[in-house]
C-alpha cells in the first residue's frame, strides 16, 4: 500500500437531517365548508450512517471531504399526508474504524464487523400534525408541532489497524524485513529510522490451511506514548492486534530486558489493557551471532515471556515462529 494512500485519519463535519414539521390544515369539500384538522405529520430527516466495507483499508476515499450533510425530511400536508423521510447519507469505512467527538474525544461507535452498520447521527422527527392534537373538547387545533432540528458536530474518524499479530520495535529491529520474509507484502526496507511510516499488511501461510494476518506497526521510541515522533499514530494501531510479536535485534546497544522494558513501558503508558494481550519475543538478525553468543545473551533476557531466535535473510527458526504465533492465536482463553 502507498504511503500517500494510507489515510488513517481524517475530521469531518457532520450534519444530520431535520425533521419536517407538521402541517396546519383543515378539510374543505363542496358541502363540508369548515371540515376537522387533517395535516399530516412532518418526514424524519436523514440519518448518518457508517458501514463496513471489507473492501476498503484506508480512509483515503474521505481525505479531502470536509462536510456531510443529511437530507432534511419534508413537512406534513393536509388529507393527513405523512412528508417523506429526508434521504439517510451512508459513509462505507473500513473494518476497525472508529468515531470520536472532535471536541471530547469521546468514542460514539466503532466498525469492528464485516456486517456492522451504525447510526452515527440520527435525524430529527417529523413534527405532529394539527389532526394529531384534536381532542373532544378541542376539535379544532390550530397550531402543529416543528419538526426536531438535526445533530450537527465535528467527528473524527481513525483507524485502528485489524490483524491478528502486530510486530512491535524500535526502528531498525527489523519488522518490515521479518514481514517480507514470512507474506507477499512489499514493505519499504532501508537501515534507517522510520522507514515504515503506516501499517503494513501481510497474510502468513503457516501449514496447509493455516493463515493469520501480520502488520508491520511503525517503529515505537522513547515518549511515544506522549505523542513523541508519530506518537498516538504509531500505537493506536496496536489495540486491534490479538497477539503482540515483540522484535529486538540481536545486536542492540542496550541489554535485550532493558530494551524490552521499554517497549512495555510505552504500551503500558498509552493503553495498560494491551498488557493483557499474549506477547512473543523475537530476536531478530540473529544471523550476526552464533550459539556462544545466544548463550552469553540468555542472562540478559526478559523473564516470563517466551523468546525465538530469528534471522529474516537466512530463515533461521522462521517455521518455528509461525508456528508458536499459530499455536497463540489458537489456544483457549484461561
Amino acid at each position: 500500500m502507498a504511503e500517500q494512500n494510507f489515510v488513517d485519519y481524517v475530521k469531518i463535519m457532520f450534519r444530520s437531517g431535520k425533521g419536517g414539521g407538521g402541517s396546519v390544515h383543515f378539510f374543505r369539500g363542496p358541502a363540508i365548508p369548515k371540515g376537522g384538522p387533517d395535516g399530516g405529520d412532518g418526514g424524519r430527516g436523514g440519518h448518518i450512517i457508517l458501514q463496513a466495507d471489507p473492501n476498503e483499508w484506508t480512509l483515503l476515499s474521505l481525505k479531502f471531504t470536509k462536510h456531510i450533510y443529511a437530507e432534511d425530511g419534508q413537512g406534513g400536508r393536509g388529507g393527513l399526508k405523512t412528508g417523506s423521510d429526508g434521504k439517510d447519507i451512508i459513509v462505507r469505512v473500513p473494518l476497525g474504524t472508529v468515531a470520536r467527538d472532535a471536541e471530547t474525544g469521546e468514542v460514539l461507535l466503532e466498525i469492528t464487523e464485516p456486517d456492522d452498520r451504525k447510526v452515527l447521527l440520527s435525524g430529527g422527527r417529523g413534527g405532529k400534525g394539527n389532526n394529531f392534537f384534536k381532542t373532544a373538547t378541542h376539535q379544532s387545533p390550530k397550531y402543529a408541532q416543528p419538526g426536531e432540528s438535526g445533530v450537527e458536530m465535528w467527528i473524527v474518524l481513525e483507524l485502528k489497524v485489524l490483524a491478528d499479530v502486530g510486530l512491535v520495535g524500535f526502528p531498525n529491529a527489523g519488522k518490515s524485513t521479518l514481514l517480507s520474509s514470512v507474506t507477499a507484502a512489499k514493505p519499504k526496507i532501508g537501515d534507517y529510522p522510520f522507514t515504515t511510516l503506516t501499517p503494513q499488511l501481510g497474510i502468513v501461510k503457516v501449514r496447509e490451511g493455516q493463515t493469520f494476518i501480520m502488520a508491520d506497526i511503525p517503529g515505537i521510541i522513547e515518549g511515544a506514548h506522549e505523542g513523541r515522533g508519530l506518537g498516538h499514530r504509531f500505537l493506536r494501531h496496536i489495540e486491534r492486534n490479538s497477539v503482540l510479536l515483540f522484535m529486538i535485534p540481536a545486536d542492540t546497544d542496550r541489554k535485550i530486558s532493558d530494551e524490552y522494558q521499554i517497549l512495555i513501558n510505552e504500551l503500558e503508558a498509552y493503553n495498560e489493557d494491551l498488557l493483557d494481550k499474549p506477547r512473543l519475543l523475537a530476536i531478530s538478525k540473529s544471523d550476526l551471532i552464533d550459539a556462544d553468543l545466544e548463550k552469553m545473551l540468555k542472562p540478559t533476557l526478559p523473564k516470563g515471556v517466551p523468546v525465538i531466535y530469528i534471522s529474516s535473510m537466512t530463515n533461521k527458526n522462521l517455521q518455528k515462529l509461525k508456528d508458536a504465533l499459530w499455536k497463540m492465536l489458537n489456544e483457549e482463553p484461561e
